[in-house]
């Protein structure tokens, strides 16, 4: 790699380092190792492509917004999809059963990518199929980190599919502030009757909601009991892909 650029690099990297505050040319110039005249000239080549700034009261150096949207725009073309597998991975062999990454589409869920549980009686979805985000898991997590009005726009669609399903907006919403409050949503039986999950909502580096990760299978095996058991290593995998994502809430 050309060293004008390395040299570039390294002195953005100083000053995001420190959070975006300015930095003087002598700072740089000790924290890296560089002469003054190489500093003095990388940094006015990148103020130059408006990468950075000059306060002229003391000659310091600092981001602009243009690194700013660079980072943004990095950020929102990250797919979920390349970092989630072997977090995926790692949560079907400690728990067992199916694994899913879902996303939101209006008010349904679409699942984009799937574990299958190796255990012969198993929860059945396919790849690229839909439920009704506030009957299964996944959708729930995902649901209450909407903002104001989302769930009002989608409230005529609420219907019941099993006994336990929420077809009330109050209490759809009381269910939405918990897992808020616990940090993972439950389903129990509310989409298809003897089918239980549990998920965790995935953020990326934007603090957006991009997924939601869980786990599924046979109420019978999956009772409250046992999936508050499994919460621990559903949040800790969900964090990982948010983390990789560049996540740090």
């Amino acid at each position: 790699m050309d060293k004008t650029l390395l040299k570039g690099l390294a002195v953005l990297e100083a000053i995001v380092e420190q959070e975006g505050r300015a930095r003087t040319i002598e700072e740089l110039s000790h924290d890296l190792k560089l002469t003054k005249s190489n500093v003095h000239r990388t940094l006015q080549t990148l103020a130059h492509a408006h990468y950075l700034a000059k306060n002229e009261a003391n000659g310091s150096y600092y981001p602009t917004m243009k690194l700013f949207e660079m980072g943004t725009k990095q950020l929102s073309r990250f797919d979920v999809r390349t970092f989630a597998p072997p977090f995926m991975r790692t949560l079907a062999d400690e728990t067992g059963e199916t694994v899913h990454l879902s996303v939101l589409e209006g008010f349904s869920v679409v699942y984009i990518d799937k574990i299958d549980s190796p255990q012969p009686v198993r929860s059945y979805t396919a790849i690229g199929g839909r439920a009704p985000a506030y009957a299964v898991a996944t959708g729930k997590a995902m649901l209450a980190y909407q903002p104001d009005g989302y769930l009002e726009r989608y409230a005529s669609e609420m219907q019941r599919h099993t006994p336990a399903t929420i077809t009330s907006l109050p209490v759809l919403k009381e269910e939405l502030a918990r897992i808020v409050r616990v940090g993972y949503a439950i389903n129990r039986g509310e989409w298809r009757e003897s089918v239980g999950g549990l998920a965790v909502t995935v953020f990326n580096g934007l603090n957006q909601v991009v997924a939601a990760l869980g786990i599924s299978g046979p109420l019978e095996r999956l009772g409250i009991g046992k999936l508050n058991e499994l919460a621990p290593a559903v949040k800790k995998q969900a964090a990982q892909i948010s983390h990789a994502m560049g996540y740090r809430g």
